[in-house]
């Protein structure tokens, strides 16, 4: 009998404690870096004074080494026998940090396809929105190896989000207020648009963090 119960009693702790590669977090970590740096291009991009064509470049750079980070977690995956949490989230958290990234090379990227010489300064309040939020998300990563002091991260970004929100709003007015020709609308909405979809983006990988944290706590 008491060899049956410290078998059956091996085998839940087993399954309790079972081992997982630790370095996915490291990985999750390094894209929610990328994602601080790629904010930090895009606040230089908006400087009247910055030289576009060379942010554009290094943002092109960014987005790389960040597209190579998601490679990585695939790669890391696919390879895992035993992962930290479920695959499908692991894939969902690391497809929602490179979309960010791809909506903040997009933006910088239709500032110098545009040739926009002069933005609105309530654009510069979306990527201070957008700074705070990689700031966060780059603070919350290293926490999802313990899931523990997470429900403040996605709070505060849905409370960012909501703020994103009004701006975005307050800046459509702003364009078609009369005070922009035509043309200079259409560009305008369009690196708008991007900076409210990475935003939204980092809400998205905020709710997934929300429902890992749920599913293993």
């Amino acid at each position: 009998m008491w060899t049956f119960f410290s078998t059956f009693m091996g085998v839940l702790v087993g399954l309790r404690f079972r081992p997982v590669d630790t370095s996915f977090y490291d990985l999750f970590t390094t894209s929610a870096q990328h994602l601080v740096g790629g904010a930090e291009l895009l606040a230089e991009m908006l400087s009247e004074t910055s030289d576009k064509a060379n942010v554009a470049e290094r943002m092109r750079a960014a987005e790389h080494a960040a597209d190579e980070t998601t490679h990585a977690i695939v790669k890391k995956v696919n390879s895992t026998f035993v992962t930290p949490f479920d695959r499908e989230d692991i894939y969902a958290l690391g497809s929602g940090l490179d979309d960010v990234m791809d909506m903040m090379d997009e933006a910088v990227d239709l500032i110098l396809l545009y040739e926009v010489k002069t933005l609105p300064p309530e654009l510069s309040e979306q990527v201070e929105v957008l700074q705070r939020c990689a700031e966060l998300t780059a603070e919350a990563m290293p926490r999802l190896q313990s899931m523990k002091s997470l429900d403040d991260y996605w709070i505060e970004i849905n409370r960012l989000e909501n703020t994103g929100d009004r701006n975005h709003r307050r800046t459509l007015a702003k364009l078609f207020s009369g005070e922009f020709k035509t043309i200079e609308v259409l560009k305008l909405k369009d690196i708008v648009e991007s900076l409210e979809g990475a935003i939204d983006a980092f809400e998205k990988v905020a709710n997934t963090v929300e429902q890992i944290a749920v599913k293993e706590g």
